[in-house]
């Protein structure tokens, strides 16, 4: 997953400032994810918040921030790319709602059985799987809305 990031943002980094923020932002939480499986039990819990608030941060951003800033920019190009990208965000918002549920879930996760450790370290890698997912998904509205267009913003600008 983090391979996958560095590879995003040697492709997208530099070309937008929102973007490249928000690519760093998912860097930040892949590092804080692949660190959890590691935590000790004793500061799971502060870990665990600290990791949920840096996906809520993630997806807030995504949802309120860059997909509004590609929709934007898409939509300044006749070209099919904002259609294109409409039948990307359906698929986003299970992803959405998967990471919410983790959220709600796990935010506060203190004094857990070993049975509750065992239903969240199974979460952990379902949310890892709806995080690849996501990510990919992500990459591909950058693609069709954002690197498209690149050259010819940066002709008109």
């Amino acid at each position: 997953m983090l391979e996958k990031c560095q590879t995003s943002l040697e492709r997208w980094g530099g070309v937008n400032e929102i973007i490249d923020n928000w690519l760093e932002h998912r860097r930040t939480l892949i590092s804080q994810f692949v660190a959890l499986p590691g935590v000790n039990v004793n500061t799971l819990d502060d870990h665990l918040s600290t990791f949920c608030t840096t996906m809520m941060d993630y997806l807030s951003s995504g949802h309120f921030e860059v997909y509004e800033q590609l929709l934007r920019e898409g939509s300044e190009f006749n070209d099919g790319s904002l259609e294109k990208a409409q039948q990307i965000f359906p698929k986003i918002q299970p992803t959405t709602d998967a990471a919410l549920d983790f959220n709600d879930d796990y935010a506060t996760f203190a004094s857990p059985t070993v049975q509750q450790i065992r239903e969240f370290s199974f979460q952990l890698s379902k949310l890892g799987e709806v995080l690849e997912e996501r990510f990919a998904l992500e990459d591909q509205l950058i693609e069709i809305l954002h690197t498209a267009h690149k050259d010819m913003i940066l002709e008109n600008a």
